[in-house]
């Protein structure tokens, strides 16, 4: 499509900017050549923004599986909660707001209440934020403890890839342990790299496969017996909300990220939040100011020294923290772990319709997502999890998460969420089912799909290696 340069026509303008306030500088005082801005009216603007609209693909538009992302619906009336004066006009030094200081309170006594957590902070503006603030908790526990000689952080095969990164920026050494034949952490292996130098354990659970590690009580006290602290990725909360609480299999703190589990717009550069919560002994280290609550008012009380200091201006991405209050307060103690069955059901429900006929990572029950391997599909005609993914996008839906977890070869992983009908997940099964016949009559028109997009299959390979990132334009 055009860009709004190739639209641009001399001379031609409108009038939707408010006259200007204040003194008017001359281009010849600022600037050595003329400021170059495309030429529009407002129809050429407002059409030009539509026409991308139409080629963007949301929950709003149709089935989103994309997997360990939880791409689920975000209910209009969170947005209408946000958008109120009190809320969306306030300053963060405007301390005397009580109805703001009450929310962020009450927030955090709900979400320690789901994650059986003592404590928690909303400075984190996003969720590998979070794994990096919780990772400093941890650290900065081992050294006020006198063991700075914990420099390991042990993180399973199947992670999601923020966990090694986030561990390698805070300064620790990664320790990869490969998973058992079940999916789920191989315990050999964790008692073998566990010891006087292990700092802490990174895990999801249900894990990157979908599956509920049967072992984690294990898990967390083999971590525990060396001296190690526990860390739970909060990506995949959002089957086991209400029902398990990560505090309750020994995890020690935790990042949410509230844009998956608590429905808080995902995607598009934020912003977002990734709130860290941890238990009673990590608490003192945690950052920012913290809200009490002391004769029916909310105050701002300082950290203690011991803080690991602020990780972000001020108190967080507020107004994320309203949408996710408002869900929450919405749904209520019975509604969230309704959420969370819901979402198994569904994945359940889909793996079984697609099961006898695409090859499972993993069979068995899953929770909220499920993987498949198309290796067998590639060696026996060629066609990739790739292709089967662009494929898809004729259909009018979005592909799942391709290649990831990186354990499993030729992977299509698929998180339906909970927010998906009956109909809809039987529409999407004939979907899949009618790709793979497709590929077996007809290889070739996998390879290039999509065919009816409006971009079609790029080369991947040279967008990575020469990315066009600006578009020159004449003097």
């Amino acid at each position: 499509m055009k860009t709004l340069f190739d639209r641009s026509v001399a001379g031609r303008h409108c009038s939707i900017l408010p006259p200007c306030d204040v003194d008017v500088q001359t281009p010849s005082e600022t600037r050595q050549k003329a400021l170059h801005l495309p030429e529009l009216s407002e129809t050429d603007i407002s059409r030009h923004y539509t026409e991308l609209a139409k080629q963007t693909f949301g929950v709003n538009d149709g089935f989103y599986p994309l997997g360990s992302c939880t791409m689920k619906y975000n209910p209009k009336i969170n947005e209408r909660a946000a958008a109120l004066d009190g809320f969306a006009n306030i300053h963060p030094t405007q301390d005397h707001a009580q109805g703001c200081l009450r929310l962020l309170h009450t927030a955090e006594q709900y979400l320690c209440e789901i994650t059986g957590m003592n404590a928690m902070t909303f400075q984190p503006a996003a969720g590998a934020h979070g794994e990096l603030t919780g990772l400093m908790l941890i650290k900065r526990y081992h050294e006020q403890n006198g063991h700075p000689e914990r420099t390991k952080i042990i993180v399973p095969d199947s992670a999601h890839g923020t966990n090694p990164a986030s561990s390698a920026m805070c300064g620790f050494t990664v320790v990869n342990i490969p998973s058992a034949e079940d999916g789920c952490v191989d315990l050999e292996k964790l008692r073998e790299v566990c010891g006087e130098d292990t700092a802490g354990l990174m895990l999801t659970n249900p894990n990157t496969l979908g599956i509920f590690d049967r072992n984690i009580h294990e898990i967390t006290e083999i971590v525990h017996a060396a001296g190690g602290l526990c860390y739970y990725d909060g990506a995949n909360l959002n089957p086991v909300m209400g029902i398990v609480r990560p505090g309750d299999m020994g995890f020690d703190c935790i990042h949410l990220n509230l844009h998956k589990s608590f429905s808080t717009p995902h995607g598009g550069g934020g912003p977002g939040s990734g709130p860290v919560g941890c238990k009673a002994f990590l608490e003192p280290y945690l950052p920012g100011e913290r809200i009490v609550e002391q004769d029916g008012a909310y105050a701002w009380q300082k950290r203690s020294e011991e803080s690991i200091g602020a990780v972000r201006s001020f108190h967080g991405n507020f107004l994320v923290v309203v949408k996710a209050f408002t869900y929450l307060t919405t749904l209520g103690k019975q509604g969230v772990p309704e959420v969370a069955m819901n979402s198994v059901l569904n994945a359940n429900y889909l793996k079984h319709k697609l099961e006898d006929t695409y090859e499972l990572a993993h069979k068995g029950i899953c929770m909220h997502e499920f993987v498949l391997t198309l290796e067998g599909l590639k060696k026996e005609i060629g066609v990739s999890a790739m292709d089967v993914a662009k494929a898809l996008q004729d259909y009018g839906i979005h592909p799942p998460t391709m290649y990831f977890p990186l354990n499993v070869h030729e992977a299509l992983m698929v998180e339906p969420t909970e927010t998906e009908s009956k109909e809809t997940l039987d529409h999407v099964a004939e979907i899949f089912l009618d790709v793979w016949k497709k590929a077996h009559e007809d290889p070739e028109y996998l390879h290039g799909a999509p065919h009816h997009s409006p971009i079609k299959r790029p080369d991947e390979v040279k967008a990575a290696r020469h990315p066009v990132l600006r578009i020159p334009l004449d003097d």
